[in-house]
């Protein structure tokens, strides 16, 4: 995988998702954008995507704006497969943005967590839709980690 094959599961209602998107374009990269809910990964993908976050099915799931509560999500019965088939049938209780890059696979909630998979650096400053400022004009985040060579 290089640079190029950047892949973020997108929705672009969704102002971490926006801004996960704007973060990957600062580092001068153009990825492949898949809109999940007009084109849903199917069961294998999503089977593929959990095994590279390497975290529980259920961590994956978003409640707010979608049917999980109408559903039943929250019972401890349902396996990790049954989970699985929901959000195939309905793609909204993805939790996103997922981007995966050479560096690894992440839920980027919040999204500067993209920042520690990505390999080309930040080219300038940059700050949220929110106003929160994720790397200033020195190439640093909050944090004082330098995000630029």
């Amino acid at each position: 995988m290089t640079d190029a094959t950047i892949t973020i599961h997108h929705n672009p209602a969704c102002g971490s998702s926006r801004n996960t998107l704007a973060l990957i374009r600062n580092s001068g990269v153009e990825p492949v954008v898949v809109e999940y809910l007009t084109t849903p990964p199917g069961r294998a993908k999503l089977v593929e995507l959990v095994a590279a976050l390497g975290m529980p099915v259920r961590a994956l799931l978003r409640r707010n704006g979608t049917p999980y509560d109408e559903l039943g999500l929250d019972d401890p019965a349902l396996s990790d497969d049954q989970l699985i088939d929901f959000i195939v049938a309905h793609p909204i209780l993805m939790n996103r943005p997922i981007v995966a890059t050479p560096l690894g696979t992440r839920l980027c909630r919040p999204s500067e967590v993209v920042l520690e998979i990505l390999q080309s650096p930040q080219r300038t400053a940059f700050t949220k839709e929110d106003g929160e400022r994720v790397v200033d004009a020195a190439l640093t985040t909050r944090n004082s980690r330098r995000v630029a060579s």
